[in-house]
């Protein structure tokens, strides 16, 4: 089975309305191939609506919790385009509130006017300020083609929850991530390409970037595809990466039916070889 993704290099900007930001999302769609099964966007990819506020310049970090109020108009708009390209989008995260708390929540629409959301799990440190409450579900969910897990930034760092996503049956973990420095993009990305070899899966890498003035962290990276480092894919695991600092799509094919394979007789059958010496494992884990 092959499956085709799009990733998607979003650059936020200040934008004058809602709407601006939705007609910004629209004209990416015009470079998205029809028939990619899934598309991501990247992490807090409505960070830039703050600027929509009279009294952003006078904002702080806590003043990130407005974000939930454009919630509604999120869902609307990510559900209307799935539905209208019959497409799985995971359109990166956003702030929602339920009841006194605000979570950085992941939603996948599925192209038939459904969605589910995960929400995440593992605040970074550095998030904390914004006062957002950590998510306690992890879960995989099959839509579209194959399993797919969502692991917001931070969470794609802690090894163990690739583990029960891989052990859930995900063949693709989908990585929305905003990090503020370079240093943190590469905790990201190499830990990205870490996780592929251990479970023996995709990762698709999305970084949110750009940069205005005011409380809004600068966003860096760069949107890369990522395999396992074995034959037939590269060398280094890279299949695609963005090469600009604007917005930009890069699309790949993911063979599943190789990642079976290798699992079973590739040369580092990681996959299983993790489970093997649980009893091992053990020992240690105290």
């Amino acid at each position: 089975m092959q499956v085709k993704v799009s990733n998607v290099q979003f650059k936020f900007e200040g934008y004058s309305s809602f709407e601006d930001f939705a007609n910004t999302v629209q004209r990416i769609f015009k470079d998205i191939p029809l028939d990619s099964d899934y598309v991501l966007f990247p992490e807090l990819v409505t960070i830039g609506l703050l600027t929509t506020y009279d009294s952003y310049s006078k904002f702080t970090s806590r003043d990130n919790c407005k974000l939930a109020d454009f919630l509604d108009d999120y869902i609307e708009l990510f559900n209307t385009l799935s539905k209208a390209r019959n497409q799985v989008i995971i359109a990166g995260s956003t702030l929602e509130q339920e009841g006194p708390h605000t979570y950085n929540t992941a939603y996948i629409f599925d192209g038939k006017g459904n969605y589910v959301k995960h929400r995440k799990t593992h605040i970074f440190p550095a998030e904390s300020d914004w006062d957002t409450k950590e998510g306690d579900i992890l879960e995989t969910f099959y839509i579209g083609p194959v399993r797919i897990g969502v692991a917001i930034c931070y969470e794609i760092e802690i090894p163990e929850i690739a583990t029960i996503y891989s052990r859930q049956g995900a063949d693709i973990i989908f990585c929305p991530s905003y990090t503020f420095t370079e240093h943190g993009f590469w905790r990201v990305r190499h830990c990205a390409e870490a996780r592929c070899i251990e479970n023996q899966l995709y990762v698709i890498h999305s970084p949110i970037i750009g940069e205005v003035e005011g409380v809004i962290e600068t966003g860096f990276g760069s949107s890369a595809n990522l395999s396992p480092c074995e034959l037939p894919w590269t060398s280094n695991g890279m299949m695609e990466e963005c090469t600009t600092s604007d917005f930009e799509v890069i699309t790949s094919i993911l063979d599943i039916d190789t990642l079976y394979e290798k699992r079973k007789s590739g040369v580092a059958t990681t996959f299983y070889d993790r489970k093997r010496r649980n009893d091992l494992y053990q020992k240690y884990n105290k």
